[in-house]
């Protein structure tokens, strides 16, 4: 019942008309954010925006940090090789991927040239690597050798993951080499790579998972240093020699 009889005071009717209409705008506002999210769900990042997004962020991290998990899968082996790890990586062309488990062994790549130390071997071995090798590889990807999109046919791939806001694409190479194609799982907050699986042609696959990752931290240059005891051997491009 209305609290006045005949004509209501003025002030009565303006607080009614400002009671609808904050209603409705916020019966406005709730359709705005409905048809937001829905179009968020409905035009996602296309996967050459999400590729393109991850060149240039890894093309804006001078020096980046993670842990990784290495899985290698073989159609002879029912369960797959575990390793883990740290990766340091230093622009343009520094590249530390030191193993810690199961078997301690370092890969360095150093202005085109790779080095592999394995401590229980006692063994170095040392070989040029040409910038074009490692288009199809895991370095590559974190060199920024080559554009996704000269390299690759870009498509959306779903595939089993437990991670959140991530963006998942397939890359299967232009030209035909090593993998049959690769499936990238990319961060949609920070554009850095999540995971990256590498399949075979004969169905072996390869996947690198990453974890706290850090760009624009500061590196020791001893982080790009290899020392080996006296007695190491070392295999240079064929070579043997024994310091």
């Amino acid at each position: 019942m209305s609290p006045c009889k005949g004509d209501c005071p003025s002030f009565l009717n303006a607080g009614r008309r400002g009671y609808v209409i904050i209603a409705a705008m916020r019966r406005l506002t709730a359709v705005i954010v409905g048809l937001a999210a829905l179009a968020a769900v409905a035009f996602p990042v296309t996967p050459e925006e999400a590729v393109a997004n991850l060149e240039r962020a890894l093309k804006a991290a001078v020096t980046l940090q993670a842990r990784f998990e290495q899985l290698h899968y073989s159609m002879s082996v029912s369960a797959p090789l575990r390793e883990k790890g740290d990766l340091s990586l230093q622009k343009p062309d520094r590249m530390r991927w030191e193993y810690r488990d199961p078997e301690p062994k370092v890969f360095l790549y150093n202005d085109g040239v790779l080095e592999m130390y394995i401590p229980e071997d006692k063994q170095l071995t040392r070989t040029r690597v040409a910038k074009e090798a490692l288009e199809s590889d895991i370095f590559g990807i974190f060199l920024g050798v080559m554009s996704f999109h000269d390299a690759y046919i870009v498509e959306d791939s779903q595939f089993p993951t437990g991670a959140t806001r991530v963006r998942q694409v397939k890359l299967t190479p232009r030209t035909e080499g090593d993998f049959s194609h690769i499936l990238l799982e990319i961060d949609e907050t920070t554009w850095l790579l999540r995971r990256a699986i590498f399949l075979e042609w004969a169905g072996n696959k390869r996947e690198f998972i990453f974890t706290q990752i850090r760009t624009g931290v500061r590196l020791p240059a001893r982080t790009f240093e290899l020392k080996v005891p006296p007695d190491c051997e070392i295999i240079d491009d064929g070579e043997t020699v024994r310091r």
